[in-house]
């Protein structure tokens, strides 16, 4: 079994088993930096995308077996490489979730990177789950309140711009291409989306092949609805195949959520309101969105009343905008800072009293309730404090920013809302004896 007993900030006794990761090197340099002082790391190949870029060859496991003897497998890899701590991208993929079952009950320690809660400008590093599945969820605002160690000065705002987005899409083609070209070595790997790879490495290039003629098409209907004279909402559309979307919402696609929306929007927005539908930057067409939006529009009688912008800047939308509807998109947390009434339907981890209204939809539309902003301001240095680190995992710039943080968060003994909150609990707790 794992050698459990050394002390979790000892580098040295640490050994990490790296899963999947975001497209592109960031694990690689990730474990690059963990043996520089002194830490074993390997990694697992699901397809030949995942080896791609990693330095040692010898700590490379390939995987090629059915999905069905993953659990087992992956015990066993635990107990030969001695791991210690587990590393992964997400926690809801079926292997994902499954090793992290089998390293929970061989005492590892789980580290799971998610993109920002607070994106584009932050990464979010948890341990044992995120989303859904986040010790956020059990995190009340009162919490937060007393955990902060706030300074005078404001944190940092967010930029108005993805700026990794171009890099995502590269790497995303890439790891697609060896994944469809160079997979002889996995004939039994099965991709954790509905898609084939071939269906996901064509939708890749295509948007990358069509970005110019979107961003142009989205600057002109972005320009279009700001500069008119109708108060608008924005509904902040997913992923269709997202994670969150998929495994923390009771919507199986994103064309029932369009509907709902539109007919809240007709039964309850004031006739001059428009509804403005902002589909995600990395929306590659798989989902007939467009299309769903238009038919349904047209069924209710507000076709002249509804938008679609493809992708583009949120924060140009926002700045104008009355409210935001989403099914648990962490675009909302853009809203929220803003001080937008806020309507989501799934599981979130912004989802607290005081912050998302949970009025009916067309009680929304008609007068929609906003955040508390002392409250969302509580909540956002909290997460600050904590889960999200400055810097992103595509571009090299995001990288390096990342890195200074995130390898000292992964050697510490603590979660990092424990490291918040129970010193601070306790602290009070004494306080309360002492008086």
């Amino acid at each position: 079994m794992p050698n459990t007993t050394v002390k979790p900030d000892t580098a040295t006794a640490r050994v990490f088993l790296f899963l999947q990761g975001p497209h592109g090197p960031f694990f690689s340099v990730l474990a690059d930096r963990l043996r520089d002082i002194g830490a074993t790391c390997w990694r697992v190949a699901f397809n030949a995308g995942d080896g791609t870029g990693w330095q040692d060859p010898k700590t490379l496991l390939a995987f090629r077996s059915t999905r069905d003897t993953w659990p087992e497998q992956c015990a066993a890899w635990i107990t030969e490489t001695g791991a210690t701590d587990l590393v992964l991208y997400g926690d809801v993929r079926r292997h994902h979730a499954e090793a992290i079952a089998v390293a929970r009950g061989a005492g590892l320690m789980v580290h799971v990177f998610e993109e920002g809660y607070l994106r584009p400008y932050w990464a979010t590093y948890e341990r044992n789950g995120s989303n859904g599945n986040s010790k956020l969820m059990q995190i009340t605002i009162d919490q937060m309140a007393r955990a902060l160690t706030r300074t005078a000065d404001a944190p940092a705002l967010p930029p108005d711009r993805w700026g990794d987005l171009r890099m995502h899409m590269v790497h995303g083609a890439l790891y697609h291409w060896h994944v469809l070209f160079r997979n002889q070595a996995f004939p039994q790997y099965r991709p954790h989306r509905d898609q084939s790879v071939a269906e996901e490495f064509r939708l890749h290039v295509l948007r990358l092949i069509r970005r110019p003629r979107h961003m142009i098409e989205r600057w002109a209907a972005t320009r279009r609805i700001r500069t008119g004279d109708r108060p608008y909402h924005v509904v902040l559309l997913q992923l269709e195949h997202d994670a969150s979307f998929r495994a923390f919402s009771d919507f199986a696609s994103q064309t029932e959520f369009v509907e709902m929306t539109i007919d809240g929007f007709a039964k309850g927005a004031p006739s001059h309101h428009r509804l403005v539908f902002k589909a995600h930057p990395l929306e590659d067409g798989r989902a007939p969105l467009e299309t769903a939006i238009r038919t349904s529009a047209a069924t209710h009688g507000v076709l002249d009343r509804v938008d679609f912008v493809r992708g583009g800047k949120l924060a140009y939308l926002l700045q104008s905008a009355r409210s935001a509807v989403t099914v648990n998109s962490t675009s909302a947390h853009q809203a929220l800072w803003r001080g937008l009434p806020v309507r989501s339907f799934g599981t979130s981890v912004y989802d607290k009293p005081t912050l998302v209204s949970h009025q009916a939809l067309p009680d929304f539309f008609a007068d929609p309730i906003p955040p508390d902003p002392s409250a969302y301001a509580v909540y956002r240095q909290f997460l600050l404090e904590t889960s999200q680190i400055p810097g992103g995992f595509y571009s090299a710039k995001g990288r390096a920013q990342l890195l200074r943080q995130v390898v000292d968060r992964m050697l510490s003994a603590d979660d990092p809302y424990d490291l918040r909150l129970i010193p601070r609990e306790t602290d009070a707790q004494q306080l309360r004896v002492v008086r």
